[in-house]
């Protein structure tokens, strides 16, 4: 998620590893619940779960996001910023499950409806990024066709693609965000990344 940029204008680091970490802690917390792990769905197991949801996949992220908009990112400053807010959602919808109430249903797809329609302009746009990125936001766009899906068709059966994608999520993720700490630390390409999918047109004169 991070572009090209000059550490003498950029104020911080690239704060893309933070994000991606908080984002792969968020997705290790949902994998048990997602799985059908009953020790996890119980009120104290889904309390846990929303807590590394807000802190990590919602705090990680808006930090993040924040300090991507600092190093004037916007692709990925926007991305991890809105995608911030979604976590602090399923903190939401987690802690009021725990409670004994559902977020309602219809609501919820409606906005995994917007959300699939600015994964897919994301998607085409970290293409001009990284093979590897435009691969994390598939994952994405899989994640919440399989969310929409499921409530459409009312198919359970769609709750193990979901956490299949989620699995996958938290994989690419940590590569990385694991890759983008090592490779610059070591001076050496540890784990590739790949050049972007599609050229960007020059502006014309």
């Amino acid at each position: 998620m991070s572009t090209p940029a000059s550490p003498a204008t950029s104020p911080f680091a690239d704060p893309t590893p933070l994000g991606l970490f908080g984002l792969a802690i968020g997705c290790a917390a949902l994998l048990p619940i997602a799985f059908g792990v009953k020790s996890t769905l119980t009120p104290e197991g889904l309390h846990t779960a929303a807590w590394f949801c807000l802190l990590f996949g919602g705090g990680c992220q808006f930090l993040s996001g924040i300090m991507s908009f600092a190093n004037k990112n916007m692709v990925g400053g926007t991305l991890l910023t809105t995608f911030s807010f979604n976590w602090l959602m399923n903190w939401w919808a987690l802690d009021s499950l725990a409670s004994g109430h559902a977020p309602n249903a219809t609501i919820i797809l409606a906005v995994d409806c917007c959300f699939l329609l600015i994964f897919l302009a994301m998607t085409y746009a970290f293409g001009f990024f990284s093979k590897l990125l435009l691969l994390f936001l598939l994952d994405i766009d899989v994640l919440y066709v399989c969310r929409i899906l499921r409530e459409v068709l009312q198919a359970p059966a769609m709750g193990l693609p979901i956490a299949a994608a989620t699995v996958a999520l938290l994989g690419i993720a940590l590569y990385i965000a694991v890759a983008l700490v090592l490779n610059p630390t070591s001076g050496r390409t540890i784990l590739p990344i790949g050049g972007p999918l599609f050229a960007a047109t020059p502006p014309q004169p």
